[in-house]
């Protein structure tokens, strides 16, 4: 991967995310906090990116907006070419579920039931009944390698495994689109590889990933990295 220093996070590909003077404002006044400050990024269909940037830089504000779970002070985000600007958070919360999966580092996993339990918990939400949840949870946890721990619990798996759970429960709804916020940031180095190498082949298959990360090996497996400093795009790597 090279550099280029640029500017702007716009690819060629046709993009199903964009953004365009993005800004976010927490709070009024002198307390007022700039995460975003007029920040411009394009993500082309089947793409795979990494954001990076120092604590603080707006990298996690830029997420939670990307997947719908806040809203811009002002600017513009069109996800799949709908602009989100004037949705209420119900219209919100059917275009995340539609077209986003996410991946926290955390898991969030419901720890009190079974790995099937939690991915089918998104097709719940969606009203998906229960013979066709079943299957399609089955379906997601193969495709991960964990057909065999369905009936486990997340205190009866690895930290790795329980990733693979999240991914899992992240596809179950056959997003276009995976937010990742530091999907490795728990892990060791060999959960690391394979939750790593998960995402590739959802790429390889035809996802759009993005991806939060720290680590440079870990924005390696992206196209492009795009750095953050102080709520705007500081450069690209490619």
């Amino acid at each position: 991967m090279s550099a280029v220093s640029t500017t702007s996070g716009t690819t060629a590909a046709s993009p199903v995310i964009e953004v365009r003077d993005l800004r976010k404002t927490y709070g009024s006044g002198d307390t007022a906090v700039h995460a975003l400050r007029g920040l411009d990024l394009s993500v082309g269909r089947g793409e795979y990116i990494a954001i990076m940037g120092a604590s603080g830089s707006g990298k996690s504000t830029l997420l939670n907006i990307l997947g719908c779970l806040d809203v811009a002070t002002s600017g513009t985000y069109l996800l799949d070419g709908i602009d989100t600007g004037d949705f209420d958070e119900e219209q919100l919360s059917l275009l995340r579920n539609r077209k986003i999966g996410f991946v926290f580092q955390s898991f969030n996993l419901v720890p009190r039931t079974t790995a099937l339990a939690n991915v089918e918990l998104p097709l719940v939400y969606a009203g998906v009944r229960r013979a066709q949840r079943r299957e399609r949870a089955m379906a997601a946890l193969e495709l991960v390698g964990l057909r065999d721990r369905t009936h486990h619990r997340p205190t009866e798996l690895s930290g790795g495994q329980q990733q693979r759970v999240a991914i899992a429960r992240a596809l179950v709804t056959s997003p276009a689109i995976v937010l990742a916020d530091e999907p490795t940031g728990n892990l060791d180095t060999e959960s690391s590889r394979e939750v790593l190498a998960i995402l590739d082949r959802l790429n390889a298959s035809g996802r759009t990933v993005v991806l939060i990360t720290h680590e440079d090996d870990v924005a390696a497996h992206a196209m492009r990295t795009v750095r953050v400093v102080d709520g705007r795009v500081a450069g690209v790597l490619v």
